[in-house]
């Protein structure tokens, strides 16, 4: 398993799917928002969590159509299905490396845009700490969304359509996590239900991406 994050990772810098375009799309985001809403900072300083997370969550979306399609094409994912590697823990390496690859560099960039947004000083640790615990649910929903649509033509657009609406109780709980921060209320309630939608993709999305996937590879 080890050797197939290595893999992914090189392929995933290689093939320009990275945190380079993901953090350049999140960016373009945070610079836009400003110009579209107007330069007052009591505005953006409340909008600015919601932002960044909207930011973040679509710039997730721009590189989930990778996660499975560069081994369909090459036919590495039928070597993949049939190699003594369980295709469960195949799912995890994809999901994880796209984690890493995209919601790791928003996670540790997003605090360093709220600058930009006027994201007051208690809102910073808590924009971390919502992302931090909310993209890798991100990532393993799309890893899902991903094996559904693998193998269909242009199925970038299909993708985002299936995944966009299993993303909003993740986008809701995250960025109420950060609101609350700013504002100086408790953060418990939707802290814990964020966890437990992100540990519950954890747990389930890898079988159920694996079914699909053998389901698609027949």
């Amino acid at each position: 398993m080890k050797a197939l994050l290595f893999r992914d990772l090189q392929l995933a810098m290689r093939a320009g799917g990275g945190f380079g375009l993901g953090l350049s799309f999140f960016l373009i985001v945070t610079v836009l928002v400003p110009f579209g809403v107007g330069p007052e900072s009591a505005l953006l300083s409340r909008i600015a969590a919601g932002v960044l997370w909207i930011g973040a969550l679509l710039a997730c979306l721009l590189s989930l159509d990778r996660i499975f399609a560069l081994d369909w094409e090459d036919g590495s994912l039928d070597l993949l299905a049939t190699s003594p590697l369980p295709l469960e823990a195949v799912c995890v390496a994809k999901a994880l490396v796209h984690w890493l690859t995209t919601g790791l560099p928003l996670t540790i960039t997003a605090p360093l845009l709220g600058l930009l947004l006027s994201l007051p000083d208690g809102g910073f640790l808590w924009v971390f700490i919502s992302l931090a615990v909310g993209t890798p649910a991100l990532s393993f929903i799309g890893m899902f969304g991903a094996a559904l649509t693998v193998g269909i033509k242009r199925g970038g657009l299909l993708l985002s359509l299936l995944v966009l609406p299993l993303y909003v109780p993740t986008l809701i709980f995250g960025a109420e996590i950060a609101r609350r921060g700013v504002e100086g209320l408790s953060v418990s309630v939707p802290l814990m239900l964020l966890s437990g939608i992100t540990l519950g993709t954890l747990a389930l999305l890898p079988f159920v991406s694996a079914l699909v996937l053998r389901i698609n590879l027949r």
